[in-house]
């Protein structure tokens, strides 16, 4: 629902019960100054019946409604879900105190988002509005397998156009130079730019149960070593370095602007079969986006994973797994409270290469023998750097 000058718009939802589903594309306004509701009738062809759309009121009191997603279903017993990305405008055409309402198809130019559900939505000053994350949910016979992201996309009323809230360069303080030549200060130049790159560093925390959670930096990384004459100034200006973070990809977040900094709460994401609820909160300025500030973070070891028999009732809640699987569970947990030892001065990388095959292993117990090999690897290679971190 959007408010929308004296008024709240309703559209769309739907109904689910055990037997069958139902869902809705009709639009219901309920007053402010006498706290009634009156269904509408707009005129001309509006979206179809749909849940999960975004909605954002504009400020000449029309309403943008985009996306949302329905289940469709195919055979007796065989469903589809259909993500949607079209775009409507409910516009009031009618005179003061009086309502007269239409639907507009929207097709918007520029750079538009890719198909998700579940997106997080607000409006921006200059009749601007912010789409944040979403899920885009790949469907292969039961199993689903959702993407989720964290990108930004800003939608301009006015023009009618997309537009990708890309963050700028992070750039570290300016480095003292030493006099030279203008072909010395070239030479450096060319070696620096080569040198230099933005690495993306995945930082993921381990669960108690082996299951990872994944937030992203970037930062300055230099692939040779600087000149023996400038050693001290490159160690002075390592030291003014500033990782770059951002949330982690998610769905269903919470989104408000307040003076142009977009602020994130919560939201969700999957790992497999486990979905977790985050509470960490993020904002970034719009005006100048250049970087995501983090105000709370998400401690990933306060979050508890139910199944679907233990969230329907049951008081007690012993993990995900029962039978071979929580005697597996049991094996790698005695297996964990024994990982190789980190013996200094030796790096995470020497660390690694040491025990990667130990961590493997351990992967495998936690996500099954029929993992793929990539994913395994990658979650070996968190779990012990959780613990080369934690030592």
């Amino acid at each position: 629902m959007a408010v929308c000058k004296r008024q709240i718009l309703v559209f769309g939802g739907f109904h689910e019960s055990s037997r069958d589903f139902v869902y809705y594309n009709d639009v219901y306004s309920f007053n402010l100054d006498t706290f009634t509701w009156t269904k509408l009738f707009p005129s001309g062809t509006g979206p179809c019946p749909r849940s999960g759309c975004q909605m954002a009121s504009t400020l000449d009191g029309n309403v943008v409604i985009y996306g949302g997603y329905s289940k469709q279903r195919v055979k007796k017993d065989v469903e589809k879900g259909i993500v949607y990305i079209d775009m409507f405008l409910l516009k009031n055409d009618g005179k003061e105190s009086e309502d007269k309402w239409t639907w507009v198809r929207l097709s918007p130019t520029g750079a538009r988002p890719s198909p998700r559900s579940g997106a997080s939505l607000a409006v921006a000053p200059n009749n601007r509005i912010v789409l944040f994350g979403g899920v885009h949910d790949e469907e292969e016979e039961e199993n689903i397998q959702g993407e989720f992201f964290n990108d930004i996309y800003i939608y301009d009323v006015v023009k009618n156009r997309w537009f990708a809230g890309k963050l700028k360069e992070h750039k570290g303080q300016k480095r003292k130079r030493r006099r030279g030549t203008k072909e010395e200060e070239d030479a450096k130049k060319i070696e620096s730019s080569e040198s230099t790159s933005l690495t993306e560093i995945v930082k993921e925390v381990v669960t108690e149960d082996g299951t990872v959670m994944t937030v992203k930096q970037v930062i300055n990384s230099s692939n040779s070593k600087p000149a023996t004459e400038s050693e001290e100034e490159e160690e002075e200006n390592d030291s003014e370095k500033v990782p770059f973070v951002e949330p982690c990809p998610r769905s269903s977040a919470m989104a408000a602007i307040k003076l142009g900094v977009l602020y994130i709460y919560g939201g969700m994401f999957e790992v497999g079969d486990r979905q977790f609820t985050l509470n960490d909160l993020y904002c970034i300025d719009l005006h100048k986006m250049d970087e995501w500030k983090v105000l709370i973070e998400t401690n990933p070891k306060t979050q508890e994973w139910l199944d679907e028999e233990e969230s329907e009732g049951e008081e007690e809640c012993e993990g995900a797994a029962g039978g071979e699987d929580e005697e597996e569970d049991e094996a790698s947990s005695e297996e964990g409270d024994d990982h190789p030892a980190v013996q200094p001065p030796e790096s995470y990388t020497e660390y690694l290469s040491r025990t990667e095959a130990y961590w493997i292993k351990l992967a495998k117990n936690n996500m099954g023998q029929n993992a793929k090999e990539k994913k395994t690897l990658k979650v070996a290679q968190a779990m012990a750097k959780t613990f080369y971190d934690n030592v």
